[in-house]
């Protein structure tokens, strides 16, 4: 099979660019409106202001105040203030490069973002022009990462093989059960009387009784009439107790005394399925999308690191 390329976007796409606009250009004004303004780093040509960093900031202060006090509190804000600077000088040196490639954005292509984030609810207001550079940048950002990153990566069905032996379980069907039970139901009847009952149930089954006439007498579940069958069930369906109780049972055996919110029960192995694998064939396509997104990020961290080490920075923070 040859190599094949990915080259679409994220389904998340306009939730994240409506997050991220909404922010830019409809974060109110600093509160301290007397502070004095400042030049806080250099990035090539372009300034970004202390005034900028406080907005990018804003969210995250207010999160952090909530949970964190004192000397913790003072750390915590610093390292996330910094932490916005960064992510500030990254974004002005991405929409550098996307204007060196000469990345254009129509203005249909805003209309169109501002409909599909108002179709996921986003509170944008296309009639603000703050709302709408911000869209048209992010919409730039999208278009030269396309260009530059993802629109090189290819993956090769070699890829997918290796990353299938490499992480099987992720591919794995869960074991599966085919169960009998006999309940006896607590919340109806004194606790002390239904271990009585539930233990008598297991004299009976130690003495060589059959499962399904022991169901037939002792259970209260509704299938007792057919021998206690409750039929198939997989692994990570029941509570944690049940399936350290029935997991080491070979198909006829029988399970000690479980107790769990609704009585206590017994439960008989009729056959067991062992984990499976779901075969190559039908997850290849799923596997080609986990390669793609992390060869992507990958790609996508390198080609920033590029761009950085290219760059004239200078931090005034």
């Amino acid at each position: 099979m040859p190599p094949v390329s990915c080259r679409q976007y994220p389904t998340a796409l306009f939730t994240a660019l409506s997050m991220s606009v909404g922010f830019l250009a409809l974060t109110t004004p600093l509160a301290s409106a007397h502070l004095e303004d400042r030049i806080v780093a250099v990035v090539n040509s372009d300034l970004i202001m202390l005034s900028d960093v406080k907005r990018e900031f804003a969210p995250q202060q207010e999160r952090i105040k909530k949970q964190h006090q004192g000397d913790d509190l003072a750390q915590h804000l610093k390292l996330a203030e910094s932490m916005a600077l960064t992510k500030m000088i990254e974004r002005k040196l991405q929409l550098q490069e996307a204007k060196a490639r000469k990345v254009e954005v129509s203005d249909q292509e805003v209309k169109v973002a501002f409909e599909q984030m108002k179709q996921q609810g986003g509170a944008i207001d296309p009639s603000n022009p703050q709302s709408a550079r911000a869209v048209r940048d992010q919409l730039m950002l999208l278009k030269v990462i396309d260009r530059e990153v993802r629109g090189n990566i290819m993956v090769g069905e070699s890829e997918m093989k290796r990353y299938y032996q490499g992480h099987r379980d992720r591919f794995a069907l869960p074991e599966e059960y085919t169960l009998s039970q006999i309940i006896v139901q607590s919340r109806s009847r004194d606790a002390a009387d239904a271990l009585t009952k539930i233990r008598k149930a297991m004299d009976e089954l130690k003495r060589g009784e059959k499962f399904e006439d022991v169901a037939l007498q002792y259970s209260d579940g509704p299938n007792a009439l057919q021998g206690g069958r409750i039929g198939l069930v997989r692994r990570g369906e029941l509570l944690p107790t049940i399936e350290r109780a029935i997991a080491p049972l070979v198909p006829g055996g029988i399970s000690e005394i479980v107790e769990s919110a609704d009585g206590f029960h017994i439960f008989r192995v009729e056959d067991k399925k062992p984990k499976q694998y779901r075969p190559f064939q039908e997850v290849q396509y799923e596997i080609q999308g986990l390669v793609f997104e992390q060869k992507t990020e990958d790609g996508f961290q390198s080609w920033l690191a590029d761009l950085k080490n290219k760059a004239y920075i200078e931090i005034k923070f």
